[in-house]
């Protein structure tokens, strides 16, 4: 069984309770908390997504995991730690260093939330293997971060396969994440090439029934 983290960044102003708990009613794994600073991406949602956080925390039992498309990504950590996330990604690209992102890590498990590290569809595969045996989910963007209901890049397939036969050979836990355009039509090839865990926003938020929608991909 596969797991689902549903984005919450297209979710409607004054229908967020209504949406959590449906969601949470029809099954889904995870509440995906895309947060951008209008730096490392164009797009600004950096304090909508520590409200709707914050609002989840209030209402639902369902674990957080927070996608972070920000510059500041030690900065970031230390906001979204409060609302204790299961999960907190963050993007290999926004780290100057390896001293950075070892420290990224540490503050993460510090906090005792489970450490992700995103790349983008630009960004070699090989970039993320020696960060592999420290962190729990390997994230990979399957479109370009920062928007919303974009079409999968189906080159990223291939790249999921090797990451996935290098987890393999290399005996590693890290669970393979996904990140966009994921639907019906898209998600069998991404499961077949070794993803676990979906993030799927618009596909599942469009839906008239949540569930049927998360059962499926679930699949």
């Amino acid at each position: 069984m596969f797991e689902i983290s549903t984005s919450l960044l297209s979710a409607k102003k004054g229908k967020e309770a209504e949406i959590i708990l449906g969601l949470e009613k029809s099954g889904t794994d995870y509440f995906h908390i895309d947060v951008m600073d209008g730096k490392f991406v164009e797009k600004d949602t950096y304090k909508r997504m520590q409200e709707i956080s914050a609002y989840i925390k209030r209402i639902s039992n369902l674990p957080i995991d927070v996608h972070l498309m920000v510059d500041d990504v030690i900065s970031s950590i230390e906001d979204f730690i409060s609302v204790e996330p299961n999960i907190i990604t963050f993007h290999l690209e926004a780290c100057k260093n390896e001293d950075e992102i070892f420290q990224a890590i540490e503050l993460i498990k510090q906090n005792n939330s489970r450490v992700g590290i995103a790349i983008k569809p630009d960004t070699k595969i090989e970039e993320i293997y020696k960060y592999l045996p420290y962190i729990h989910v390997a994230l990979v963007m399957t479109v370009e971060p920062g928007k919303g209901g974009q079409t999968l890049i189906t080159d990223m397939v291939s790249k999921i396969e090797k990451l996935s036969t290098y987890i393999k050979e290399n005996d590693l836990d890290t669970v393979i994440e996904v990140d966009g355009g994921i639907n019906l039509a898209t998600c069998e090839d991404v499961k077949q090439a070794g993803a676990e865990l979906l993030v799927s926003g618009t596909a599942i938020l469009m839906a008239k029934d949540y569930k049927q929608i998360i059962d499926e991909l679930k699949k």
